[in-house]
């Protein structure tokens, strides 16, 4: 548990105080809350926000505050997601390798599924005017926090409970979900895909060059010397310079900026194996992907600050139909995909649940990947332009930490019987 708990200190806990921080300032001072996020550090700049000529071209750049914090750093975060799902797919022993990744994959496509249905459903409901202004945060609800849903689960199932590494499958594919989404969905402006070709570029050169060829060279010799000088000498400075080299392409092609190191994360030089996202064993992995991940720690704790500084900046007086969309598709939607989907997965197609998981715990599962929060509040931001529709939904981001006092209760009421060892 102090793994967990450690984890939830040092990613989560600066975010909710930025997050806090935020709703307090802006409910007393709004006009000086928004002049802070929105402060202009270099007005026509290489990189920023790009302001269009008459004739669609791009007449300058600006570089604010928010899109420093937004589409700059939150890069190294999305990077440290990656590298957990990646190496969930890639590695010996991942948890979304082979058989026993099926049924939570199928949970998985019901919990994104589920979430859109009620929340378009609902929007549809309201009238044209309200579908017409909203339908284009349809990806808010789908989000699970891993980290938040992760420690509640072990509250209510129990540390040894084989739910809980089902609800951790269920989050890290619903991340990578996310990921795919946001770069698909969500472009940041006019689309030019062929500067795509630069982030490919950079990912290919510094993984045949840095990764590749040292290996090779090194084929045969026990002592490894060329991979040695690489890791010890160069360290990551090459993929750094890489990363730079992709998030520039990310940005000129329009796709969201904050996923331009997704490239270069499968370049690094990694473990031969996963142990997990909260296993301790991976404090004592010595591959360059795992030091750089470790060396972002604490920078990346000071970025959550600053995002949820940045976006959870809401009037109370904003509540409106976004807000209550947001949370039906989270804390409705979300259990009854993943029931109707697990359940699928588990019976009709005989992919089974984990030994010691009964069916009615998919409930309880869908209530606890229900707490939105730091994705949802990410997508909010790029879903709607600033106003009161973006503010709305970001309420309901919020809001979904809700689903914590739900998944007590449907703990309860569904009778699960915690396991501890």
């Amino acid at each position: 548990m102090y793994r967990v708990w450690n984890f939830i200190t040092n990613y989560s806990l600066l975010l909710i105080l930025g997050a806090l921080t935020a709703l307090i300032w802006a409910n007393i001072d709004a006009d000086g809350y928004h002049h802070f996020i929105h402060m202009v550090i270099w007005d026509h700049a290489p990189i920023g926000e790009a302001h269009l000529a008459a004739d669609g071209t791009v007449a300058y750049r600006e570089l604010s505050l928010h899109y420093l914090i937004n589409d700059m750093l939150m890069a190294f975060f999305f990077a440290i997601a990656a590298k957990e799902v990646w190496e969930a797919v890639i590695l010996q022993e991942g948890s979304l390798r082979g058989k026993k990744a099926a049924t939570p994959l199928f949970a998985t496509a019901g919990g994104m599924l589920g979430p859109i249905a009620v929340y378009l459903g609902l929007a549809l409901v309201l009238g044209s005017d309200t579908f017409d202004a909203v339908k284009n945060g349809w990806a808010i609800p789908t989000a699970t926090d891993i980290a938040f849903s992760y420690l509640v689960g072990r509250l209510v199932f129990g540390a040894g409970h084989p739910a809980v590494r089902f609800l951790l499958l269920l989050a890290i594919a619903d991340d990578a979900a996310g990921l795919i989404i946001l770069a698909i969905f969500y472009p940041s402006g006019e689309l030019g895909p062929e500067w795509l070709l630069l982030s490919l570029c950079a990912a290919v050169g510094v993984f045949l060059l840095c990764n590749y060829l040292p290996r090779r060279l090194d084929r045969h010799n026990q002592l490894r010397p060329n991979s040695t000088w690489m890791r010890r000498k160069l360290t990551f400075w090459p993929y750094l310079i890489a990363a730079c080299i992709s998030w520039y392409g990310f940005m000129r092609a329009g796709i969201h900026p904050a996923l331009g190191l997704l490239p270069i994360v499968p370049t690094i030089p990694h473990a031969d194996r996963a142990f997990g996202f909260f296993s301790e064993a991976e404090v004592y992995l010595s591959d360059l992907l795992n030091y750089i991940e470790h060396a972002l720690k604490h920078p990346v704790e000071i970025i959550l600050f600053f995002f949820g500084l940045m976006n959870a900046g809401v009037e109370f007086s904003s509540i409106s139909e976004p807000t209550w969309l947001v949370l039906a598709g989270l804390l409705i939607g979300k259990p009854i995909g993943i029931v109707i989907f697990g359940s699928i997965g588990a019976h009709v197609l005989r992919l089974g649940l984990p030994e010691g998981m009964r069916t009615i715990d998919l409930l309880v599962v869908g209530c606890v990947a229900a707490i939105g929060f730091t994705v949802s509040l990410f997508i909010a931001s790029v879903a709607f332009d600033a106003g009161p529709v973006q503010d709305a939904a970001k309420m309901g981001a919020l809001f979904s930490f809700a689903a914590a006092v739900i998944s007590v209760l449907a703990g309860i009421v569904c009778r699960v019987k915690k396991v501890n060892v």
